[in-house]
């Protein structure tokens, strides 16, 4: 057979207990979010070092290719003269083969007479 137990009231010292449990997990709850809101800001911090030293990186690779570009048009700009006596050079060419084509019908017209 079983017994029932009876309920009894809390006393004042259980009841002090209780209430200063729960005031000390009260007061923890509000210091751990800000521990895991300062962690967070922590890392964004972090990243924002890290995300100023990539755009660093990224501006001196930038300013090399333009630089690399300068010097690849100013040897470009140099070699110009040269590649306008080159299209000359074949203008010209391409002016005497048709002469030389011309002069080879005459002569085998002449030939033929």
């Amino acid at each position: 057979m079983e017994t029932a137990k009876k309920a009894t009231e809390p006393t004042e010292a259980d009841i002090m207990e209780l209430c200063q449990d729960t005031f000390s997990k009260m007061a923890t709850n509000p210091t751990g979010k800000l521990s895991a809101t300062s962690e967070d800001y922590k890392l964004l911090e972090s990243m924002n070092r890290l995300t100023s030293l990539k755009y660093l990186e990224m501006k001196d690779i930038a300013v090399n290719i333009s630089r690399k570009l300068k010097d690849l048009n100013q040897k470009y700009a140099a070699l110009q003269p040269y590649l306008d006596q080159i299209t000359l050079i074949e203008e010209h060419i391409a002016a005497l083969e048709q002469a030389a084509y011309k002069l080879d019908a005459d002569s085998k017209k002449l030939e033929a007479k």
